[in-house]
């Protein structure tokens, strides 16, 4: 008989939160009983599982008794008070925001590149940043192959990677603008509607924003490759779920554009759309609600003779955030590496 485990959602009602729910049950994850926290706001509302309803509770201390696995997905201030309290009661944290993700003890993992380092945790396991995870689920099965020098990354990323306060706002200021009507941003620092936005997060000393820059670093900590040269662009775009992302790579040698094809058409989480002469490549509204990372328009960058150009899109809610977490606890129960690794040693 399949082992079960008692779960635990943190930030439950949030848009990760409710798509950790639907991943859960998609997947049949062997769940044993389900503890759904949120906020004192959220507290006393009610989500379905499994066919039962299930009472959201205020996260508190006592919170993570008995839980086997807690699956966070409600800012960083709260991962960072709330996990270690967690993982010392005994339970194992994925946690979703980038409170983790860059401390050397605690792994950052995409199963589909590095699911070894999922042993390694002590209790807490970072998933990484939704265009992040998109990005290195096409390029890693390349750089195995292929080591890659340097990566330039421009990204269109949806408003749902903001929570569903952004959704809200874009769906009233697209109905403003039709309609002539003045648009007064609340989410975004402009508008959103009808509009682009270079800025995601907070801008650095170095002039580059933390969304930006946590895919420069978490880029070189997941694919193990500190010496991978990155830029990025992070741009927010009027599309309600699904990231997309133009990226130019450098290899070590020449990569021709069909044995980038090859490789990545048997690539674990990479489906392949690439047919110009059709108009065939991926887009961000079809990806909404799949768990594949798309990638097409593949070709040799005019610039660099060792490059090669590629259009990168998927869902930032489910790939880019819920069922990566998810893929991540199956890896560790799989395994058997729930336990923490002091307690192997």
């Amino acid at each position: 008989m399949k082992k079960k485990y008692k779960v635990a959602i943190v930030g439950a009602t949030g848009l990760v939160g409710q798509e950790f729910i639907k991943v859960l049950e998609q997947r049949d994850f062997p769940v044993a009983s389900m503890v759904l926290f949120a906020s004192d706001r959220s507290a006393g509302k009610k989500l379905h599982f499994a066919g039962k309803e299930i009472e959201v509770q205020e996260t508190a201390a006592e919170s993570f008794q008995g839980i086997d696995i807690a699956l966070f997905s409600a800012g960083a201030e709260i991962s960072r008070y709330f996990s270690p309290i967690a993982a010392k009661s005994g339970a194992v944290v994925i946690d979703n925001s980038a409170a983790f993700r860059m401390v050397p003890t605690v792994p950052l993992v995409v199963p589909e590149v590095n699911p070894e380092d999922i042993k390694l945790h002590n209790g807490i396991i970072a998933n990484p940043n939704c265009s992040t995870i998109q990005m290195v689920v096409v390029l890693y099965p390349l750089h195995k192959v292929n080591p890659i020098k340097r990566i330039i990354v421009d990204t269109y990323q949806s408003v749902s990677g903001t929570g569903s306060a952004a959704i809200e706002e874009l769906t009233v200021q697209v109905k403003q603008v039709l309609n002539g009507q003045s648009v007064i941003p609340h989410v975004y620092p402009h508008q959103i509607a009808f509009n682009v936005l270079p800025e995601i997060d907070v801008f650095l000393d170095n002039g580059y924003t933390k969304e930006e820059w946590k895919m420069v670093e978490e880029t070189r900590k997941i694919m193990h490759a500190d010496e991978i040269a990155i830029s990025a662009t992070c741009v927010r775009v009027p599309v309600f779920t699904g990231h997309s992302e133009a990226v130019c790579v450098e290899f070590s040698q020449l990569m021709l554009p069909d044995d980038a094809q090859r490789i990545l058409a048997q690539a674990p989480g990479v489906k392949v759309l690439d047919d110009p002469s059709i108009s065939l490549y991926p887009q961000a509204w079809p990806s909404a609600g799949t768990d594949e990372v798309f990638v097409g328009r593949i070709r040799r960058d005019a610039s660099h003779s060792n490059g090669l150009v590629m259009w990168v899109v998927a869902d930032n809610l489910r790939k880019g955030a819920a069922l990566n977490a998810v893929q991540i606890a199956e890896e560790m129960v799989q395994r058997e590496w729930l336990n923490p690794m002091e307690s192997r040693r």
